[in-house]
């Protein structure tokens, strides 16, 4: 092998086994002086269907797993963080921004890894490939977000965002939250997964038998995080320390 190739390979293979805990993005791998950064940067886009904790408990997870977020929340989803989280209620809120910013300082562990992104910023790095941004998630996603991103009128960072996931054939997860479904939504649901993307409806478990709300959403933001790559303790794996339905042990399944 020549100099160039053993030099490359080695600095793969101490990439490879460097234990990295949550993304695959934190930290700096340096061999034989070369500087490698492998920052893992997540988009979050929030738009405006209720389920603003989903948004609260990805923002925590991310950041605490010390992923880089950026953050981008429509007008209708500051809307929404403003009455179900905020609890500041039903009108809209006359400073959106303020509201996300509040949002921010509430739900992560390190609000100097999140950067907000303005609506409507197209020079924002997520709204080109060559970023390398490698995942997305919106969360939660509205049926008017899911139809714009299943036919391509990109019309804000989040749907822009949304494309760039599926040209470059990177990871784009859609929470849904919306319920009884149109067959005009279910048709869009059809669409974006032939597209690439994965569309997870807010649907959590209850084999790990919760007690509360919060184990239910951070349920499905376990589930959302598993597909971004990022590990985490928010739920209990199936089978895992003998753990099956209620908690009790294994006697057969009919």
């Amino acid at each position: 092998m020549t100099p160039g190739l053993t030099r490359f390979a080695t600095v793969v293979a101490d990439v490879a086994m460097c234990p990295v805990w949550g993304c695959r993005s934190t930290h700096v791998w340096r061999s034989r002086g070369l500087r490698l950064a492998t920052v893992k940067r997540i988009f979050l886009g929030v738009t405006g269907a209720s389920g603003a904790a989903y948004a609260a408990a990805a923002l925590h997870a991310l950041t605490a797993a010390g992923c880089e977020v950026g953050l981008c929340v429509s007008r209708a989803g500051a809307h929404v963080i403003n009455h179900e989280l905020l609890l500041a209620g039903r009108d809209a809120p006359k400073d959106p921004d303020g509201v996300v910013r509040e949002f921010v300082a509430r739900s992560a562990t390190a609000p100097g890894q999140v950067t907000i992104l303005g609506r409507h910023d197209l020079t924002a790095p997520f709204a080109s490939g060559s970023s390398l941004a490698p995942a997305a998630l919106i969360c939660p996603c509205s049926g008017s977000t899911l139809a714009t991103i299943a036919h391509g009128t990109a019309r804000n960072l989040i749907h822009r965002c949304a494309d760039v996931m599926l040209k470059e054939r990177r990871t784009l997860v859609l929470m849904t939250r919306e319920t009884p479904l149109s067959l005009i939504q279910i048709e869009n649901m059809a669409t974006v997964t032939r597209a690439g993307a994965i569309v997870m409806p807010a649907s959590p478990g209850f084999y790990n038998a919760p007690t509360d709300v919060r184990q239910l959403v951070d349920f499905m933001v376990g589930k959302a995080l598993d597909h971004l790559g990022v590990r985490h303790a928010l739920l209990a794996r199936w089978g895992e320390d003998g753990m099956t339905i209620s908690g009790e042990p294994a006697t057969g399944a009919a």
